[in-house]
């Protein structure tokens, strides 16, 4: 559906009163397609504080034209901007923050990137620790004022290998609504993802099966798409009821369809046969409302609710895993909500599932 105010906006008398008014002026996010790949421009460079990572052959493996101000690569309209603070270790050092960033932020381009490197607070050197967290709120600040559809994000890493897949990612269209978060690249990552990521034509899932519960309609079909669009292998769990659609979403993705209620107590045990050579990626999307004021709800519009959307992610995760059936260097995401943040007026069953779920 058209976005009405959107293109309003975007013309000569939009762009007037919008800015006359005090109106937002959203930006039309530039989002992955095959046609568009990758963003549009090249990428610029800077370091804050003494780093001791060797960057250039990962920024250089992103697909983007890499250089520093003044060199023949700036165009002036970076698409994107990687500042490596990782050696930022006291107050002085986030001058130099300020500095190399102050001069080229308003030039990024539109839905461009910023990507702040730092290293993980230490817990033996305070001064580091206040510094390196600092970060955070310059990131998360940063990312709420830079607007025209541009991101900003932190990344906290040790070795700049096992990060390759976090920034080719970062790096790319694919994160287009991705801004203002902190990631962070365990000692445990290894280069040799993101390496056979490169090798794939940007299919970074590539041999791995991914399940997603409730993948037959809405969010979880959408989930389906993205994860076969990236290589994956999907699996498209949803309840008996909704085989059809199921089938439907499996079979347009090259997937399997898996009609299974999730609340089941042998839900897992299913899981598992249905899979025996194993699972890399489980996404827990499915998930139910039954709203009402406290006041007026009985315990049958509860227990549904907590059941399905947060006592069955425990126990099938928890089936899984003592399997084996979710391979090593697997991964789980569950699907939460602001609700289960900031709560959400009927929705007291709702928001103690979802906040059941970031407790996760």
């Amino acid at each position: 559906m058209a976005d009405r105010y959107l293109s309003f906006t975007g013309t000569t008398p939009g762009r007037f009163l919008s800015r006359r008014l005090g109106l937002p002026r959203p930006a039309s996010l530039k989002r992955w397609s095959a046609a568009r790949p990758d963003l549009d421009g090249g990428l610029l460079h800077l370091t804050a504080g003494k780093s001791g990572l060797d960057l250039a052959p990962v920024l250089a493996r992103t697909g983007l034209s890499t250089g520093e101000p003044g060199d023949a690569n700036d165009t002036g309209h970076p698409a994107a901007v990687v500042l490596d603070a990782t050696g930022v270790r006291d107050v002085d050092d986030l001058a130099g923050v300020h500095a190399a960033l102050h001069p080229v932020v308003r030039s990024v381009a539109t839905s461009g990137r910023v990507v702040l490197l730092g290293s993980p607070p230490d817990a033996a050197d305070h001064h580091q620790a206040a510094a390196q967290q600092a970060l955070e709120g310059f990131a998360r600040s940063l990312g709420k004022e830079i607007g025209r559809g541009r991101t900003v994000n932190l990344v906290r890493l040790t070795d700049a290998d096992a990060a390759e897949s976090t920034l080719r990612f970062l790096l790319s269209p694919k994160s287009a609504y991705v801004s203002g978060q902190v990631i962070e690249v365990g000692a445990d990552a290894t280069a040799t993802t993101a390496a056979a990521a490169a090798d794939q034509g940007g299919l970074p899932l590539a041999g791995r099966t991914a399940l997603v519960t409730g993948g037959a309609r809405g969010i979880g079909e959408a989930v389906a798409w993205t994860l076969a669009r990236d290589g994956a292998q999907v699996v498209v769990l949803d309840v008996p009821q909704a085989e059809a659609d199921a089938r439907r979403v499996a079979e347009r993705l090259g997937g399997l369809a898996l009609p299974l209620d999730m609340t089941a107590a042998d839900a897992g045990a299913r899981i598992a046969e249905a899979l025996p050579d194993g699972l890399d990626v489980l996404v827990h999307n499915a998930g139910i409302t039954r709203d009402r004021r406290l006041a007026n709800m009985p315990a049958e519009r509860w227990a549904p609710v907590l059941k399905v959307n947060l006592a069955s992610v425990l126990r099938t995760t928890d089936a899984l895993l003592a399997a084996r059936t979710l391979k090593r260097g697997g991964r789980i995401v569950a699907t939460a909500s602001i609700a289960g943040i900031a709560g959400n007026t009927g929705q007291t069953n709702y928001g103690a599932s979802k906040a059941g779920v970031i407790g996760l």
